[in-house]
């Protein structure tokens, strides 16, 4: 039997990287996903060549009528979400703290921390309804061991952590599960802006350096936690920050 067969997920930033790794993985187990995010273009692609168990609908997670429309579209095509990837995230450039400008600054938070926020107004109410329900808020090891460099993004993280931990203790009660998910950095579209240097096999290796197992993280990789938090395989573990990083953070 397929690990989430008959669930409903929402994945926000689903059409690229690591989200677009838990979109794939998630319709093979299974479940019948809305995959959220600002790229239509990709969006749609990635939902035609997935078929009838996709949907795709444009959506920026720092827009609160935005997250609210999106868990609605997901109602209306697929039925009440299962569960909510909290995965779309954005960063500055590796540089130091004091050249960050204020509107990335904001940007950043609005997405990695007040896209939370909206998701819950949206969807906690209908989770409650049912007593059940699985939110998982990809962080990032940055919020557990920082690299110098990315300051502010680090900070947006470590918001997410503990956030995800604040959610388990309060909506426990209410039968719903939440989780973070902290990978390293990863091979995405943000590398080079995490790196602060241009993406060569010399640079990366400085980086891969710092990781114990060796490379960096790929989208399999988180997809894979995902997949396990997600399931009922876990259905008694929750407040629980998963690094996905090769004893980075050890």
């Amino acid at each position: 039997m397929k690990q989430l067969e008959g669930k409903v997920a929402i994945v926000t930033g689903g059409a690229a990287g690591f989200g677009e790794g838990i979109v794939r993985l998630f319709v093979e187990q299974g479940a019948r996903v809305v995959i959220a995010d600002i790229d239509a273009g990709k969006g749609e692609t990635l939902a035609a060549q997935l078929g009838s168990a996709a949907r795709f609908v444009r959506c920026d997670v720092s827009v609160g009528t935005d997250v609210a429309a999106l868990v609605a579209a997901s109602v209306q095509a697929f039925g009440t979400p299962d569960i909510v990837v909290n995965n779309a995230g954005t960063t500055h450039t590796n540089q130091p703290m004091l050249n960050v400008d204020e509107g990335t600054f904001d940007r950043m938070f609005a997405v990695n921390v007040k896209s939370i926020y909206h998701m819950a107004h949206a969807v906690v109410p209908l989770m409650r309804q049912r007593r059940r329900g699985v939110i998982l808020n990809v962080g990032s090891t940055a919020g557990i061991r920082p690299r110098p460099g990315l300051t502010w993004y680090n900070a947006s993280k470590g918001a997410v952590n503990i956030l995800s931990k604040s959610m388990a203790v309060e909506l426990g009660p209410d039968g719903i599960r939440v989780n973070a998910i902290c990978p390293v950095i990863g091979e995405t579209g943000l590398l080079e802006k995490f790196m602060g240097v241009p993406d060569t096999p010399e640079n990366r290796t400085k980086f891969i350096a710092t990781i114990p197992l060796g490379r960096l993280s790929r989208a399999a990789d988180v997809a894979a936690a995902a997949l396990y938090l997600a399931s009922d395989a876990a259905e008694f573990i929750s407040g629980v920050e998963l690094p996905v990083d090769g004893a980075r953070t050890v």
